[in-house]
């Protein structure tokens, strides 16, 4: 490991426009539902009356970078052009006690691709560059009529990161997003920088429901739908409840396919059923320092009693005893490592 990506390891998530906003309190919200529909219907006018204009520097810093002009002389629309199909994900969040379901759009322009290539859970932390744009509609008087566009004013630009953005401090739609994206490639360079080449990118496109609703920051306004192209350059995984697992490990089982791993971990609402919580106590796995819920610490169980160390997590003990081949830290019959 280059010394440059040494330093970068010691640095810590910052206070940064993607993680806090402001909010008047004297002025009541919005209904999310009414607003998610108003949001919904902008996003999809952007992405029917705008055309994406990507520019390929393979191994610059500019490389993948995009803009949205106008349609203007019959250009395909960012919604049907083909050569980075649209993609969505669909996200249910409840909000004042009523369940919303959001549609994310968005583009993988390249997914991420190289020998160590990685997807960062929802619960890691990710190094990214990032443009972030809002969504508003504008109306002008043309030729004595009023003429309504939708367009987006660019808030924020990261080119050059040197600190890491963990998912769980973020606006919900990175953390929604940034898991169907790969890491890629980077070396060293003599003068202390780093070259990146194959790292995932896209854009995605966020209801301001997942984003900062009636909050503004930094320039934003209240209510905006939001507009990110990001670059993921590394992630960096993190142990929530220091148990001696990192949490992108915890995640046991998709909610739609049961015991495949989707990249999500999330603490579900109370009384609802969550698929990555071992032993239904309500504590998803990744934030429950006993797992099987049999009053030995996840960390005591993966311990190797030769070393007194944490085993690598594809070395930890199966249990011999009922637990049908899972880990023994999973399976309440089976105490410490075999």
């Amino acid at each position: 490991m280059n010394n440059f990506f040494k330093f970068i390891l010691l640095f810590s998530i910052g206070l940064t426009i993607v993680s806090c906003s402001k909010s008047d309190s004297q002025t009541p919200l919005r209904d999310y539902t009414e607003q998610y529909t108003k949001d919904i219907t902008n996003i999809e006018t952007f992405l029917n009356t705008h055309y994406l204009v990507v520019e390929h520097h393979p191994g610059e810093t500019e490389d993948l970078d995009v803009s949205y002009p106008l349609i203007d002389a019959g250009q395909t629309s960012i919604m049907n052009q083909l050569d980075y199909p649209i993609q969505t994900r669909l996200v249910t969040v409840k909000q004042n006690d009523v369940d919303i379901t959001y549609k994310i759009y968005y583009l993988k322009l390249r997914e991420g691709s190289g020998p160590d290539s990685k997807s960062p859970c929802n619960v890691d932390r990710v190094l990214t560059s990032y443009r972030g744009e809002y969504i508003y509609s504008s109306t002008e008087t043309v030729g004595g009529t009023s003429v309504t566009t939708i367009k987006s004013t660019q808030f924020e630009e990261l080119i050059n990161p040197q600190s890491y953005f963990n998912l769980t401090g973020v606006i919900r739609g990175w953390s929604e997003i940034f898991p169907q994206f790969k890491t890629g490639t980077y070396v060293g360079n003599p003068d202390g920088t780093v070259t990146f080449d194959n790292f995932g990118a896209g854009v995605m496109f966020i209801p301001s429901g997942l984003a900062y609703f009636g909050g503004s920051t930094a320039g934003v306004p209240a209510y905006s739908p939001l507009i990110f192209s990001i670059k993921l350059y590394e992630v960096q995984r993190v142990d929530h409840d220091s148990d001696g697992i990192d949490s992108y490990l915890e995640d046991i089982s998709s909610p739609d396919n049961p015991g495949v791993a989707d990249g999500y971990v999330y603490s579900m609402e109370e009384g609802v059923v969550n698929p990555d919580d071992t032993d239904g106590d309500e504590k998803p796995d990744f934030l429950d320092t006993d797992d099987d819920g049999d009053f030995f610490t996840t960390a005591s169980e993966i311990k190797n009693p030769i070393t007194g160390q944490a085993y690598p997590f594809a070395n930890i003990p199966t249990c011999g005893g009922t637990g049908n081949g899972k880990k023994n830290y999973l399976d309440p019959s089976c105490h410490g490592a075999n």
